[in-house]
C-alpha cells in the first residue's frame, strides 16, 4: 500500500498549487467583472473632489459625470479652470492663458470609463488588481500601449462605490482625485458639458 499511498500524496501536493493559482485566477476576474458592471450602471454622477498633482498642490471642485462620453471638472475660485468632456472631445481650459486645448476622448485616459461598452479585457487590460483594509484597487492601461499611462481606480465595498482614481502619464508623473458626497442617478443641466468660453457670461456649475 505504501507506494500507491506516496503516488496520491505526490499527487496531491502537485496538484494544489494549481488549484491555487486557479483558484485566484478566478477570484480575480469575478472582481472585474465587478468593477465592469459597477461602471457600467455608473450612468450620473456628481461629487465633491480633492485633486492632488504630481508636486503636491491641491485643488477642490465639483466633478459631474454623465455616461457614455461627458465629464465635467468645475474647480472651487479662485480657481477658473475647468475640464469638460461632450460626448466626442475633452477640453481643458487654461484661465491663466485664456485658451482652451482638446482632444479626441478616445486619446485620453477618461475614455477608459467613459465608454459605452465597458469591457477590461478588450483594448484595455488589467495591469495590477488589489485589496487592502479599504479598497478594490485596478489598475487600467491601453493593451497595445501598456507604457502610455496608466488609470487606477480604488472603490469602496459593500455597497461599491468609486472612491478615487490615480493617473500616471507617459512621463511617470501622478495626479490623483479623491471624491467625497457622490452622489448618483442627478439629473444635470441640458448644456452643462458643452464647452463654452468662460468671457462668453455663461454661468459656473460649481456647487
Amino acid at each position: 500500500m505504501k507506494p500507491l499511498f506516496y503516488a496520491i500524496l505526490f499527487t496531491f501536493l502537485a496538484l494544489t498549487p494549481q488549484s491555487h493559482v486557479v483558484a485566484a485566477q478566478d477570484a480575480r476576474a469575478q472582481d472585474v467583472k465587478k468593477v465592469e458592471r459597477y461602471l457600467q450602471d455608473l450612468k450620473t454622477a456628481r461629487a465633491r473632489f480633492v485633486q492632488t498633482t504630481h508636486d503636491g498642490a491641491q485643488f477642490v471642485g465639483t466633478f459631474y459625470l454623465e455616461r457614455p462620453g461627458k465629464l465635467r471638472f468645475e474647480y472651487d475660485p479662485p480657481n477658473e479652470d475647468f475640464v469638460v468632456a461632450d460626448g466626442f472631445f475633452i477640453y481643458f481650459y487654461d484661465a491663466e492663458l485664456g485658451a482652451q486645448t482638446n482632444a479626441p476622448i478616445g486619446q485620453t485616459m477618461a475614455d477608459f470609463f467613459l465608454r459605452k461598452e465597458l469591457d477590461l479585457e478588450g483594448d484595455v487590460t488589467v495591469k495590477n488588481l488589489e485589496r487592502n483594509e479599504e479598497f478594490l484597487m485596478v489598475e487600467l492601461a491601453q493593451k497595445e500601449d501598456p507604457e502610455a499611462g496608466s488609470l487606477t481606480l480604488a472603490f469602496k465595498e459593500d455597497p461599491m462605490t468609486l472612491k478615487k482614481w490615480r493617473v500616471v502619464d507617459p512621463q511617470g508623473l501622478i495626479t490623483e482625485v479623491e471624491l467625497f458626497y457622490l452622489k448618483t442617478g442627478i439629473t444635470h443641466p441640458s448644456d452643462l458639458f458643452a464647452y463654452f468660453n468662460p468671457n462668453s457670461g455663461k454661468p459656473s456649475y460649481n456647487e
